[in-house]
């Protein structure tokens, strides 16, 4: 079974946490995020770009009030040597992870430890709103298609944390994952994986995956614990003034 690669994950991406609009403008994608986070706010490039170019897409971020961010995919050096040379910074560095469904679909969560379910109960938008994933990324998940879920977590009977997961054509994605502080290093966020994957095999995906930043050493370990394969990377570039 061929995995999705780097540039199929960057679709789910796009299909599951999508932005409040995006257009093409010359060669670069407009994204406009509306306070959901960089991945729906950067604009990403179509093509071979100039000093020109950038100063297009610089006047229009900041047209819809945004900062000067920019997504950086593979193959995409010589739009990062502009932007460095620009006074872009590099910033949050991300990996790609997937696995067939089948691989993370082995063991279900212990009773009352996990559920999947949608809309947001109220206390997922409050834990959530602790990990400061406020209105801005709840609006995100509220208009990504369906089929789309948020999970719960309980343990030492009380709420553990929160996740939400999306599907994009066969492969799932989950995004916003956060446990409470209190509750941590107890298996939480391996159980939110392993149900996850059940609901997404259940909702006709054959693969998971999950971007993770790469100083998030905990869920990097995880990820790799869990035997996903991490298949590519991305980063961001801020203008320094932006900062």
């Amino acid at each position: 079974m061929s995995l999705p690669d780097d540039t199929q994950l960057y679709d789910v991406i796009d299909g599951t946490w999508p932005a409040v609009s995006e257009r093409p403008e010359g060669p670069w994608i407009i994204r406009e995020g509306q306070g959901g986070g960089q991945r729906v706010s950067a604009t990403v490039a179509t093509g071979p770009v100039t000093a020109q170019d950038l100063a297009q897409a610089e006047t229009a971020m900041q047209a819809l009030n945004q900062p000067r961010l920019f997504q950086i995919r593979a193959g995409q050096n010589d739009l990062d040597s502009l932007l460095e040379q620009n006074g872009y910074v590099i910033v949050d560095p991300v990996n790609l992870w997937v696995a067939p469904v089948a691989d993370l679909a082995t063991e279900f969560p212990p009773p009352v430890t996990a559920f999947a379910v949608w809309e947001p109960l109220a206390i997922q938008i409050d834990i959530w709103a602790k990990g400061d994933i406020g209105p801005g990324r709840i609006a995100v998940m509220e208009r990504a298609a369906q089929p789309k879920t948020a999970l719960l977590g309980r343990l030492n009977d009380s709420p553990a944390g929160c996740a939400y997961v999306g599907i994009h054509g066969d492969t799932a994605m989950l995004h916003a994952m956060y446990v409470l502080p209190h509750q941590r290093k107890q298996g939480m966020a391996r159980w939110f994986m392993r149900l996850g994957a059940f609901w997404a095999r259940d909702n006709g995906a054959r693969y998971f995956s999950v971007v993770c930043t790469q100083d998030n050493a905990a869920a990097n370990g995880l990820y790799s614990d869990l035997g996903m394969t991490k298949v590519g990377q991305y980063h961001y570039r801020k203008h320094k003034e932006d900062l």
